[in-house]
């Protein structure tokens, strides 16, 4: 077929299980466990999956002809709803809501009627018009209720289980004949041809470095160094790279200032000498 059709959902399970029992074929198994580079069972379940309506397309006719009876059997006229409700069950429908209403209003009224004026003869006219409508809404009612049964019995009787057995027995001869075609003429030569395939081969990772082992023997430290620079050194006494610099000056000198107190009470000038226009004085012993 220039345009075979693709799988259905529904029959993707019959694909599956297929395609499991030809991997299981004596033939396949034995190409399967033949040394050499070529696919796993695996890996020949897989691509048949992904490319199921392409592997299946050898036994598209067969497939075409078993959904043709498949839709002819759901499309039976006997499962096809009703064209629309016509006049006799619209009719056995609302007959029986009015006619009990009014029956039940009219009976209402007239027993008012006879109560307030017992004399007169609407009240009596009135309760038997009431009477009446309600013998109609029951009348009504039971006729509405025979056609119900009779719509059900119908209905029943074209059930989907009800149909033609010789339908039901083609449509199961027709899907055996497709599972068979699909089986031989498709998925066996199907495995055979991509069972030499060789196995797409995936691009190796980047080697990882693992970090050195410290607990591995003759592990050592890693080496480092310092910067080569040093600071100027302590308050400018080493030059840049650490090394003691010449001393070209020296600390300033300083000394004491050049005075004195001028001594206790004026005895002493203002260089700490004792002053010889100071007062004289003896001691307290010294008469």
């Amino acid at each position: 077929m220039s345009n075979p059709p693709r799988l259905l959902a529904e029959d993707r399970a019959d694909f599956a299980r297929l395609l499991g029992e030809a991997l299981r074929d004596t033939g396949v198994r034995r190409a399967l466990a033949e040394p050499g580079v070529h696919l796993t069972a695996e890996q020949l379940h897989t691509r048949a999956l992904a490319d199921a309506d392409r592997v299946a397309a050898p036994a598209a006719a067969e497939y075409a002809h078993y959904l043709a009876l498949r839709t002819a059997l759901a499309e039976h006229p006997g499962t096809a709803p009703p064209a629309g409700a016509g006049l006799f069950p619209v009719l056995t429908v609302l007959t029986p809501v009015l006619a009990g209403a009014a029956g039940l209003v009219l009976l209402l009224l007239g027993w008012l009627l006879r109560a307030a004026a017992p004399d007169l003869v609407l009240g009596r006219s009135t309760v038997t018009a009431g009477v009446l409508a309600l013998a109609v809404a029951a009348g009504a009612l039971l006729i509405g209720g025979a056609g119900l049964v009779l719509t059900a019995l119908r209905n029943s009787s074209a059930a989907p289980g009800s149909a033609d057995p010789q339908q039901h027995a083609d449509l199961a001869e027709a899907r055996e004949t497709w599972r068979t075609a699909l089986r031989e003429r498709a998925l066996l030569p199907w495995l055979h041809a991509n069972l030499a395939a060789a196995p797409a081969s995936a691009p190796l990772p980047p080697a990882r470095t693992a970090p050195p082992d410290p607990h591995r023997p003759g592990y050592s430290s890693a080496a480092y160094s310092s910067p080569g620079f040093s600071s100027p050194g302590v308050e400018g006494l080493t030059d840049d790279r650490g090394r003691p610099r010449a001393a070209e000056f020296t600390g300033p000198g300083y000394s004491s200032p050049d005075f004195t107190s001028p001594g206790p009470e004026g005895l002493t000038d203002d260089r700490g000498r004792p002053r010889s226009d100071g007062p004289g004085f003896t001691g307290p012993n010294e008469v």
